[in-house]
């Protein structure tokens, strides 16, 4: 193969490459307003990889709630993994998700165990769809929540120790997992699923099939609010990993903090009703913790 041809070879891997990358960022664009806005306040350089992370999970995530009516789900789900482990292994990718992940786990060198443990919790949707106890629930967090937040660190970077760093991120992880499985409860269990433990809906004497009914009842309510209690404390003891990390990227991971937080914050406001509509961050909130990450970040990086 002479140079001529070298460089077309190359040429057309970059832009295969360059592709695949977009192909994340609309789709964090599309299913992740509030992380995409977050991902907005890096660097331009962090952020493709970032958005392959989400990417990748996003389309996992999306095999397993929108199963299709011609094909298999636990096939298509083992069809990832067997294209993820072939990319691993330096061979032909066809999916874009899958192009990006293994680019950005090779760059980073990021532990593929992460990627690994993932599938298995989202595998493990399809036959498991009630946690005992909240040890149930964090045994499948660590693999749908928290590994997320390890993924990102080698991205991100870190200034200060790393095995504090690690361990504020996956708690960090769950906060935000805790976060969507109270938000999401009604549309869980639409789904099959009721993933707050069983232990908690038996100590507030919350049926199952509350969960179908159009409003919260008030034993539902006082769960929820035992719930957001249980997730703040995730919050709080996430907070200090953002001063661990380089400060080009804190100001991204505070506003995806502040805005996740805020959702929480809105279900209160609504005296914990969590089955009539979904809490949503307004545009104008949004805007103001947007900008507000904006200015920090743009001083940061004159800094």
């Amino acid at each position: 193969m002479n140079r001529r041809t070298d460089r077309v070879t190359g040429s057309a891997e970059t832009a295969r490459l360059d592709a695949a990358y977009r192909y994340c960022r609309r789709l964090n664009a599309r299913h992740g307003k509030t992380f995409y806005l977050a991902t907005g306040l890096l660097p331009a350089a962090k952020r493709p990889p970032i958005h392959a992370l989400y990417g990748f999970a996003r389309f996992a995530d999306d095999i397993v709630d929108h199963p299709l009516p011609d094909r298999n789900t636990s096939e298509r789900l083992s069809d990832l993994r067997a294209e993820v482990e072939r990319a691993f292994a330096g061979g032909q990718v066809r999916h874009p998700v899958v192009h990006a992940l293994a680019h950005t786990v090779r760059r980073y060198d990021i532990d593929t165990g992460y990627v690994t443990d993932f599938l298995d919790a989202m595998a493990s949707d399809l036959t498991v769809t009630r946690y005992p106890t909240f040890a149930d629930l964090d045994r499948y967090m660590w693999g749908s929540a928290s590994v997320i937040g390890l993924q990102l660190l080698p991205i991100l970077g870190v200034k200060g120790d790393y095995e504090q760093a690690m361990s504020h991120a996956s708690q960090l992880g769950v906060a935000f997992q805790l976060t969507n499985f109270i938000r999401d409860i009604g549309e869980d269990y639409r789904r099959g699923r009721i993933y707050l433990p069983q232990q908690s809906l038996a100590e507030h004497g919350v049926r199952p099939a509350m969960l179908a009914e159009q409003h919260s009842c008030l034993e539902l309510k006082a769960m929820v609010a035992d719930e957001i209690g249980r997730a703040r404390g995730f919050y709080r003891r996430a907070e200090p990993g953002i001063a661990l990390l380089e400060r080009d990227s804190r100001d991204c991971v505070r506003t995806a903090f502040t805005l996740y937080g805020d959702i929480l914050t809105e279900i209160e406001h609504r005296g914990y009703e969590v089955l009539s509509a979904r809490a949503v961050i307004g545009p104008l909130r949004r805007f103001r913790v947007g900008m507000t990450g904006y200015v920090r970040a743009f001083r940061a990086r004159r800094g």
